[in-house]
């Protein structure tokens, strides 16, 4: 019998954390339903004493999964650990993730504390813990430069105190395959009691070696990866949820492990993300990239028409690529329609709801003669991350461009309840249109990013615009779709625009595994 590898999500909070990812309360929703669906063990659902409005997403989160643990991050700290504890009390199964920090480095120069106080104060951040679940775990914050002998003694101590599961992140992405794998066999061969805990991995990308080094973790004896969808979270990202899975299912000849991921599950997982955080994934994306499975050189095609495994270490089907899909039309009926939704893993929360996404299919449906499954994402999403109470609304816009002339563009907002209108120039149509939006809320934002996708082939699909904005430190994504590229670029503009002037923000973590 193979041992079971829990698989520890943390991209509704790591994840979050990348520039611009951030996630309303019903984004998260909607993604830790798609996590559930996959079978993930654990779903870190946030960082609780971050902003009221993680908590209030981790409780909902809380009161909505069933079948996997939502765990809430905390500094070891009483108050951070008791918001922990407030916000996933009504979780069928939850624990507590407390961490503090290990390293020299990060013990001398951010904490300002000696190691015998970071020891004394993990100790008694597992006691706090404890109050509220038994399932505790622990992270040594920055292990991965941490001195091999100083995490003998906290480890001992917090298993003492009752941790039941220990991390030992990589959190710089500093650590190489070798260097991590011994580290961890140390540990299980000093810590007394080791055996009686689960050992957990936590690898940054920085070189580019998240998953090799979490992979070499396995092999050493640890039993939990902590992973996001798509490899996404700061600084250059966590270990890619998709990578870890597939490769312990499709090296099953090396790895004494097992997982009970639904890996057909990955590919709309990746997809769902990557639409809510406006993160694309690169088209040579391991598992998830739309290249992943594609074949152009002429020996490889006729070797893959011979036999499919001379070029293919893993069949696209086993990780969602290849699904029978429901078509849906102008002449669909809302039962079809509200079915579809529900194999998607979207639920809309009220009849309201639904009848205002109906509304907006039907008239989706007359511009486009097929309606497929990503136009139904990017038509939930784009009314998703509409805040409730629009600061900004746009009502109107006209743009004329030709051959010879600056394109032209006039838009009509309403602002705070007062209609405004403005034109400009632009280079093009989508900057004519951004500059006459600034003309009327002249929000002083930097645009970051701007990025186009087609979210289904032919000369009708919608384009799913990504628009990221920066003000005053404060970096906030904007989604937008439509089957006017321009039209879908000012929705997506407005949409960070609203995010910006909204009043929710969040407290400096002071760090994090």
């Amino acid at each position: 019998m193979k041992d079971h590898l829990v698989i520890f999500d943390t991209t509704l909070r790591d994840g979050e954390q990348s520039p611009g990812a951030s996630m309303t309360k019903e984004e998260k929703i909607r993604v830790a339903r798609q996590l559930e669906k996959m079978r993930v063990d654990v779903i870190e659902a946030g960082f609780a004493a971050a902003s009221p409005g993680d908590f209030e997403a981790i409780r909902a989160i809380a009161e909505t999964i069933k079948e996997s643990t939502v765990c809430s991050l905390a500094r070891a700290s009483e108050k951070d650990i008791e918001r922990a504890g407030e916000s996933i009390q009504h979780a069928a199964r939850k624990r507590i993730h407390t961490f503090i920090a290990t390293s020299p480095i990060h013990m001398e120069k951010k904490l300002r504390m000696s190691p015998g106080q970071v020891l004394e104060q993990a100790v008694k951040a597992i006691g706090w813990a404890r109050q509220y679940v038994d399932d505790v775990e622990f992270s040594a914050e920055d292990a991965g430069r941490s001195d091999i002998d100083f995490l003998c003694r906290i480890f001992e101590a917090v298993i003492k105190a009752g941790a039941t599961t220990l991390n030992v992140p990589d959190t710089v992405g500093y650590n190489f395959p070798t260097q991590y794998a011994d580290t961890l066999r140390q540990l299980l061969e000093r810590v007394p009691n080791a055996d009686k805990v689960i050992w957990s991995v936590h690898c940054h990308n920085d070189l580019g070696l998240a998953v090799a080094n979490s992979l070499s973790a396995v092999l050493a004896g640890a039993r939990q990866v902590e992973c996001t969808i798509n490899g996404l979270g700061e600084r250059a990202g966590n270990a890619s949820l998709e990578e870890v899975v597939m490769a312990v299912r499709t090296r099953a000849d090396i790895f004494p492990v097992e997982t009970r991921i639904d890996t057909t599950q990955i590919v709309p997982a990746s997809k769902l993300v990557s639409q809510i955080t406006g993160y694309p994934v690169q088209p040579n994306k391991a598992i998830v990239g739309a290249n992943a499975f594609a074949h152009e050189s002429g020996i490889h095609q006729d070797g893959v028409l011979k036999h499919r495994e001379t070029y293919e270490i893993m069949r696209a089907e086993d990780v969602g690529w290849s699904q029978n899909k429901l078509v849906l039309g102008k002449h669909s009926g809302r039962n079809a329609f509200k079915s579809r939704l529900a194999e998607l893993g979207v639920v809309l929360e009220s009849e309201d709801a639904l009848n205002s996404a109906f509304a907006r299919f039907k008239e989706l449906a007359d511009k486009k003669h097929e309606i497929f499954d990503e136009d139904l994402h990017a038509l939930i999403s784009d009314e998703a991350v509409t805040p409730d109470q629009e600061y900004y609304k746009l009502n109107y816009s006209r743009v004329c461009s030709e051959t010879g002339e600056l394109p032209h563009a006039r838009v009509t907002l309403t602002v705070g309840g007062q209609e405004r209108a403005a034109e400009s120039d632009g280079s093009g149509p989508v900057d004519a249109t951004f500059k006459a939006i600034e003309k009327v809320v002249e929000s002083g934002s930097e645009l970051l990013l701007y990025s186009v996708n087609a979210i289904t082939t032919g000369t009708d699909a919608q384009g799913e615009v990504t628009v990221r904005l920066s003000r005053r430190g404060r970096v906030v994504n904007g989604q937008g779709a439509d089957t006017d590229i321009v039209i879908a670029s000012a929705k997506a503009y407005l949409n960070a625009l609203n995010k910006l002037h909204s009043s929710q923000g969040k407290v400096n973590p002071q760090g994090g595994v």
